[in-house]
């Protein structure tokens, strides 16, 4: 009885597995097909090698838990199998999201948007993000998704100081789109910051702060070479990956269960002698 449950339920599960990688693929290829950017086109990559993982592991799933009991073991076999894999790095890398998003990612500002410190955030995200080749794929993305170039910036040209420094810019914005505070530059209008008074140029502004010294006026530089810039990529990161990881607590609870059920499945055929679960009858 035991058994022909878990078999029920296993298959009732990967139907509605297979029913969800249909569009999930369907998107990610056409997404991919119609992004007008290489970033957007690397975007759409994990998608569409998720939908078709998703619907190749329901195929599996429905032949072990459908097919006749010899030859249905086969597929149950590699589906426990792959079930169990899946649970083991699901789990790692829950663990090791969290221990990522625990780092402090302190900010500080005094008007409406936050600016956020590189060394704020974990060594791993720091060397990963600050790797050359790395970032250079970063700068490409940035430009290309024009984060500079959407609202508070875009029609901005003439705005009153004040008043940009009540938007609330997101941390990308902040740190690559806009010179830091402290290095005091003022404010003209969106694509100009005039330098402090003690210097005639960017690099006059604070002495020893890469930062101020790195902010350019040109619309394809700005402060995208900035630490600050890379500590606004890391803050966004984290909140993504936060995110990921509560969720991840809730799929691995999920892929247990599956798993789980793959078991009794298994043990219903005779896969598994050794099997003390779900107590189906081998006979």
């Amino acid at each position: 009885m035991a058994a022909r449950l878990s078999h029920g339920l296993l298959g009732a599960l990967n139907v509605v597995t297979l029913l969800l990688s249909l569009p999930v693929l369907c998107a990610g290829v056409y997404f991919r097909m119609r992004a007008a950017t290489e970033c957007e086109r690397a975007l759409q990559l994990p998608v569409v090698a998720f939908g078709c993982a998703l619907l190749l592991l329901s195929l599996v799933g429905l032949a072990g838990a459908c097919g006749r009991r010899g030859a249905a073991t086969p597929f149950l076999w590699a589906y426990v199998v792959f079930m169990f894999l899946l649970v083991v790095v699901v789990f790692a890398f829950t663990v090791f999201a969290f221990v990522v998003v625990a780092s402090r990612g302190a900010a500080s500002g005094r008007h409406g948007y936050r600016e956020y410190r590189l060394g704020d955030y974990s060594g791993w995200l720091q060397a990963q993000v600050a790797a050359p080749e790395t970032w250079r794929r970063v700068e490409s993305c940035l430009s290309e998704a024009r984060v500079c170039g959407v609202r508070p910036f875009d029609g901005a040209v003439g705005r009153d100081a004040m008043e940009f420094y009540k938007q609330h810019l997101s941390p990308i914005q902040s740190g690559c789109c806009k010179p830091p505070t402290r290095c005091g530059f003022r404010h003209v209008n969106a694509t100009f910051w005039a330098a402090p008074k003690s210097g005639s140029s960017p690099s006059a502004a604070p002495a020893g702060d890469g930062d101020c010294r790195a902010w350019s006026n040109d619309v394809q530089v700005l402060c995208f070479e900035c630490e600050a810039c890379k500590a606004g990529v890391l803050e966004t990161v984290k909140t993504k990956w936060k995110a990921v990881a509560i969720v991840n607590v809730a799929l691995l609870v999920l892929l247990i269960v599956v798993y789980t059920l793959g078991c009794c499945a298994l043990r219903g055929n005779g896969g598994s002698r050794y099997s003390k679960r779900c107590g189906a009858d081998e006979t």
